[in-house]
């Protein structure tokens, strides 16, 4: 890792900082466990009391932090100061550089300048993958699918045929994108498989977690909207549509046709019904069945799903029953 004189982390995060001006950092690390040469960060205050004891060269601190010392870098938003240091500095990665020569790609398809391919990666006829992105090995993508630039695709994604991926989206190994979404037409007594012909659209600045499956669309797109945001091991059904900047955290499952608005925030395990409407800045608690739309802005939470206040005065009155009963 480098070397970072500590005068270049302040003025890169706009800081305030009093201590030695020759001070360096090679590293990032926690509050218990960082070193001399190591930045690390309070944003919590459940962990101010590590401050005192912590070995970290520099510390990332809110403006109104009052402890006294020499390692302070005061900011405004201590979180999202490290989150850019380390980027800036310390999240390099082994990446393959150039294009394998063990990789197949069709002659059709086109590689933007830059582009690293591993070995292995499967490109077929139509392909297009933008300047700068890079397919790390195992990857497949099938015909007439588009990648952006400046992407990271990590080991044995699965990108099917006619998948749009837009500019610096990451996604994560083993994530499937482009699937035949769950339809099927029972007649005589039989199920009958109904064609997915429709396509997966994932916007700018999208990352989806390791094992994530997204479903094509029957007719149409499944769409990912820009900036969103999404965990290890999400399913998205077929024609769902996720708007801007939403959280989808481990386990979230979507049924097909239901539409999420912008920053909505779900937490881990819930599940949707099929062809929902859920508006903007929606926040689903962890473990939560939404079976009904919910409008612009509500909490829900609850197997059904329900309004926080509504779940709360439900589980007060719960309570109280069981110590009557008692």
């Amino acid at each position: 890792m480098p070397t970072v004189p500590i005068s270049e982390i302040v003025q890169f995060v706009e800081g305030r900082y009093t201590g030695p001006a020759d001070r360096v950092i090679s590293g990032a690390g926690t509050l218990a466990d960082a070193g001399p040469e190591q930045v690390t960060f309070l944003a919590n205050p459940k962990y101010a009391a590590l401050v005192a004891s912590t070995g970290a060269g520099a510390v990332l601190v809110g403006n109104d932090f009052e402890g006294t010392g020499d390692r302070w870098i005061r900011v405004a938003d201590p979180y999202f100061a490290m989150a850019r240091v380390v980027a800036r500095w310390f999240a390099a990665r082994p990446q393959p550089i150039g294009i394998s020569p063990q990789a197949s790609i069709a002659a059709s398809a086109t590689i933007g300048a830059n582009a690293g391919i591993g070995p292995f990666v499967t490109i077929a006829d139509g392909v297009t993958i933008g300047e700068n992105s890079v397919i790390y090995q195992g990857v497949s993508i099938e015909a007439g699918a588009t990648i952006g630039r400046d992407c990271i695709i990590y080991p044995n994604v699965a990108i099917y045929d006619g998948t749009r991926i837009g500019d610096r989206c990451i996604i994560h190994a083993n994530a499937v994108i482009g699937s035949d979404g769950y339809g099927f037409a029972t007649h005589g007594g039989r199920h009958h498989k109904i064609p997915q012909i429709g396509i997966v659209r994932i916007e700018n600045d999208v990352e989806i977690g390791a094992g994530t499956t997204i479903d094509r669309a029957a007719l149409g797109e499944t769409v990912i909207g820009e900036g969103t945001k999404i965990d290890n091991l999400v399913q998205i059904g077929h024609n769902v549509r996720v708007g801007k900047h939403c959280f989808l955290v481990s386990q979230v499952g979507i049924a097909g046709s239901t539409e999420l608005g912008d920053y909505v925030a779900v937490a881990g395990q819930s599940g949707f019904a099929g062809h929902l409407k859920i508006g903007d800045r929606v926040q689903v608690a962890a473990k939560s069945a939404v079976l009904e739309d919910v409008a612009d802005g509500v909490k829900v939470m609850g197997i059904p799903a329900m309004p926080f206040r509504e779940f709360a005065r439900r589980e007060a009155t719960l309570r109280r029953m069981t110590k009557k009963r008692q």
